[in-house]
């Protein structure tokens, strides 16, 4: 299908994808990546596959703008195929992705949006970046944290991720009595905060997928924010508006 990345509106880059090999190369690296770093936020019930329902809504709806139908069509059914796992993975957690159907998601996501990138030149080469931007800047962020701030191996695995952050410091008020009931609940209260987070990159992304300047100012706002959002957390500084014990005493307060 010829589903390689042979532009990228990166200088120099550019230039090493206008080689086939060079372009294999990167599409490989790519779509490795993007599998790695789905798999990564499939920790909560519902995470992985309500960012990766929201990421193809995105590229269906482009590919929809552009008139590429076989896209289209492919992200309608991955859609729908996900979201009747969704159904029952989240809140109840009934079924799980596990880490084979994480890695297939992620490779599914990429795939159509280079495919998408690759059949319509229309198609800024910044909007498969900041509709995966969510998952994608998490594995850098991790990768940075752990070599550069303390000193571990990129892959040695860590309790601090952002949705992790959230589960442990955000949630916690929605724990009570160490039972199953309780642990489900908390664990599902977890990923709407980190939908959120991929829809700020989701929406600009589906909106703008024809502006390489838009969309590259977007992708570093997102850089920017979430960075703040997690050193605030991991200090204990938690914006007022995610605390589940403020939600709480709202709904104590109700007649």
């Amino acid at each position: 299908m010829d589903a390689v990345i042979d532009r990228t509106a990166i200088p120099g880059l550019d230039w090493l994808v206008s080689y086939k090999l060079a372009a294999t190369v990167v599409t490989v690296f790519v779509v490795a990546g993007v599998a790695n770093s789905l798999n990564i936020i499939d920790g909560f019930n519902g995470l992985a596959s309500m960012c990766a329902m929201l990421i193809l809504a995105s590229i269906g709806y482009v590919a929809f703008q552009v008139g590429d139908g076989l896209v289209l069509a492919l992200a309608v059914a991955g859609v729908g195929a996900v979201l009747g796992f969704f159904v029952w993975n989240f809140p109840s957690g009934a079924i799980f992705l596990g880490d084979g159907g994480a890695y297939f998601l992620g490779f599914y996501v990429a795939e159509l949006a280079i495919l998408l990138l690759h059949r319509n030149p229309q198609v800024s080469p910044m909007f498969p970046l900041l509709v995966c931007i969510y998952p994608v800047f998490e594995t850098v962020f991790s990768i940075y944290r752990r070599v550069m701030l303390r000193s571990q191996p990129a892959g040695m695995p860590d309790g601090i991720h952002l949705h992790s952050l959230i589960y442990r410091r955000v949630t916690r008020w929605a724990m009570g009595p160490k039972a199953k009931r309780s642990l489900t609940r908390r664990n599902s209260m977890t990923s709407p905060y980190l939908w959120l987070v991929c829809m700020l990159a989701v929406v600009p992304a589906m909106l703008f997928w024809d502006s390489t300047l838009l969309l590259a100012l977007f992708i570093a706002v997102f850089g920017v924010a979430y960075s703040a959002l997690y050193w605030r957390i991991v200090r204990f500084k938690a914006p007022r508006w995610m605390s589940s014990r403020n939600w709480a005493a709202a709904r104590a307060k109700r007649p």
